[in-house]
């Protein structure tokens, strides 16, 4: 009786104690050098060379690399006008269209959304709003947001309106999801691992999923014939008299039992052991706003993925250690290098 009051004053403290709230801070912007502090730098909208999806995205994808640009050269110490102050200014210009950047979206299906329909059935509307995006983004490369040619003399009356000395411009080469090929199987999982190595060691890669997956079936079914040849459950070693499927003996029926678990287990595992991965390529160029001659250029390619199958694998987490990453090497290689 006493344990069953313990463990009742336990769940009490542990339901008071967790009434508060968890707040997790993340101040990104650290002063590291003073390189910049007499200089001021004017970041343009990368150009988009990495085919998204569709506008808002491209347009989102832009905002988070502009986000983390503006956080390293602030750290360095640079000064920077507001972003929405050089995109007024540039639209003013007429360098840049306000309207390749909006979000298009089907009003008759957004309304059909917003009606009483069972969720199977919104499910599909929005499948076939999605099409809609994909389909309509048929644009020329030349035509999509950031990838706008300027003049040198354009250059420098940016930099004459804002008092600038450096006109940062990039762009996007690569920004998309991938899959490590890492066989590690602290990434990939154990089962994965054994029956996937197991595959293509014996069979190679095959042309299709179906032999793929009968490749992994074939390799754990081995690998499960070999553990049940010594098993000594379900089945006793040394008897006879035990049958199963018409074969006698033990030693024959684990065989055969533990070999269509490892097939089984095999099948199951073709399906699990994918390592998401995000690639992002950035090249930034960097000219002075008196002349317009590029004074510095460089490129980095990132590619992050979790370091076990118990790391955050969201492709949000991923994409954003990916870019605060290349960023950060670039305007690093920028600061050390040509300042």
């Amino acid at each position: 009786m006493n344990y069953c009051r313990y463990l009742l004053y336990g769940l009490l403290a542990l339901l008071v104690s967790g009434c508060g709230q968890t707040v997790k801070e993340s101040l990104k912007v650290q002063p590291q050098s003073t390189v910049g502090a007499d200089k001021t730098v004017v970041v343009l909208p990368f150009a988009d060379y990495s085919y998204a999806d569709n506008l808002e995205t491209a347009y989102r994808r832009n905002l988070f690399v502009m986000a983390d640009l503006t956080d390293q050269l602030v750290s360095n110490s640079f000064h920077l006008p507001i972003q929405e102050d050089v995109f007024r200014y540039l639209v003013d210009q007429k360098i840049i269209n306000v309207v390749a950047y909006e979000n298009k979206q089907n009003s008759v299906m957004q309304s059909e959304l917003e009606d009483e329909w069972s969720a199977p059935m919104k499910a599909e509307l929005r499948h076939y709003m999605e099409l809609s995006k994909l389909r309509n983004n048929d644009k020329p490369v030349l035509r999509t947001p950031g990838t706008h040619g300027l003049t040198p003399q354009e250059i420098v009356k940016i930099g004459q309106h804002f008092n600038a000395d450096y006109i940062v411009r990039g762009r996007i080469i690569q920004y998309k999801a991938s899959q490590d090929p890492s066989w590690a199987p602290w990434k990939k999982g154990i089962l994965s691992f054994v029956s996937g190595v197991s595959s293509k060691l014996a069979f190679g890669n095959a042309r299709a999923d179906k032999y793929d997956m009968s490749g992994n079936m074939i390799a754990g079914g081995a690998w499960g014939a070999i553990i049940g040849s010594g098993a000594t459950w379900p089945y006793e070693p040394g008897k006879a008299d035990q049958t199963i499927f018409g074969v006698s003996g033990g030693r024959d029926a684990n065989t055969l039992i533990w070999g269509a678990v490892g097939g089984g287990l095999a099948r199951l595992a073709r399906h699990s052991g994918d390592i998401p991965q995000a690639v992002v390529q950035l090249r930034i160029w960097v000219q002075d706003a008196h002349s317009g001659d590029v004074i510095w250029t460089n490129r980095v390619d990132v590619k992050v993925s979790p370091e076990s199958v118990l790391a955050d694998s969201q492709y949000d987490a991923l994409f954003e250690s990916a870019t605060e990453k290349a960023i950060h090497t670039l305007v690093h290689n920028f600061v050390t290098e040509a300042m």
